[in-house]
């Protein structure tokens, strides 16, 4: 399938953006997403994150991941053939610490939150 998918890591974070870009297929291809789709992923540090998760929860501190669905907010109508779905925003200080926590490596907490931000911009939501 031919996703779009854009990519932004802070330079001092090592990811691989071709596995970041594999768990996005993967993704869409397990929610029966059949067309084209369009979405960013981006891999900040806490100081960047805190600035968003108070400008758009109105949280204070850091969290891991924040998701941006497209179709919140105000309208915009962009004339394309692929479905653009959003952003996703990851924390890479965090995901260092979850999976320490977790035991896992940091690949697959990489893997596990863009998941979780993807199923986000799809529409399913947790409580």
């Amino acid at each position: 399938m031919n996703h779009n998918v854009l990519i932004y890591v802070e330079s001092r974070y090592q990811v691989s953006r071709k596995r970041m870009k594999q768990m996005v297929a993967r993704t869409l291809e397990e929610n029966n997403i059949k067309s084209p789709v369009e979405i960013s992923l981006a891999i900040i540090g806490d100081r960047k994150m805190r600035v968003l998760n108070k400008k758009y929860r109105d949280k204070e501190g850091t969290t891991n991941i924040l998701s941006f669905p497209i179709n919140e907010g105000e309208a915009t109508v962009v004339p394309t053939d692929k479905m653009r779905l959003g952003d996703i925003v990851i924390s890479y200080p965090q995901i260092i610490k979850e999976a320490a926590r977790d035991d896992m490596l940091v690949d697959d907490k990489v893997d596990e939150l863009i998941q979780h931000g993807l199923l986000h911009l799809l529409g399913v939501h947790h409580e």
